[in-house]
């Protein structure tokens, strides 16, 4: 199969990769019931040691710099409640967690949860944390920018590999909400 942006010698159907995710993502990409089928998401193989962005995509393509998508863990903090949530951004913008996320949670604080937070309650490695797998109730704040493309490269769960996602498909995740300026 050939992958519908960039250039990876390893393109398949995500459903016939189920064994290159993480436990959550695989659940999630067997429960799928979003518009876009599943077999519409592909998973490619990516080499861990060009994962920094610059490297990646001379080595994977240059059209996917303005194509990838970044997901992060954030913890609002209000009145000693802590509520964590994802944010999906294009790369070439940051998060904006001062102003959009904390609003939109309703939190008197918000800020970047740590490694092990991350980890921990995703069950995803550090640097490959997707929006498709997450804690069930969890807010998934996707940027509108990101819905908009035909499809988007984000992480696939682990630091090898990733997900090439019809744009559209993350307005459909459990929890997600569409924003106009997340990323900026």
């Amino acid at each position: 199969m050939r992958a519908p942006i960039g250039h990876f010698d390893i393109a398949i159907p995500v459903p016939d990769a189920l064994d290159e995710l993480t436990a959550p993502v695989a659940d999630a990409v067997r429960n799928w019931t979003g518009s876009i089928p599943a077999d519409q998401i592909v998973y490619v193989d990516t080499d861990p040691q060009w994962a920094d962005t610059a490297v990646f995509v001379e080595h994977y393509g240059q059209e996917l710099l303005e194509r990838s998508a970044n997901c992060v863990v954030v913890a609002g903090k209000r009145g000693g409640e802590t509520t964590l949530a994802a944010c999906l951004a294009l790369s070439t913008t940051r998060v904006d967690v001062n102003g959009v996320v904390r609003r939109q949670l309703g939190s008197r604080k918000a800020s970047f949860a740590s490694m092990d937070t991350a980890t921990g309650e995703t069950g995803m490695e550090y640097g490959g944390i997707t929006p498709i797998g997450l804690p069930a109730g969890w807010p998934i704040l996707v940027d509108s920018a990101v819905v908009d493309l035909p499809y988007v490269l984000v992480g696939s769960g682990r630091r090898r590999g990733k997900l090439l996602v019809p744009g559209k498909a993350f307005a459909e995740l459990p929890s997600a909400v569409v924003l106009e300026g997340l990323g900026v």
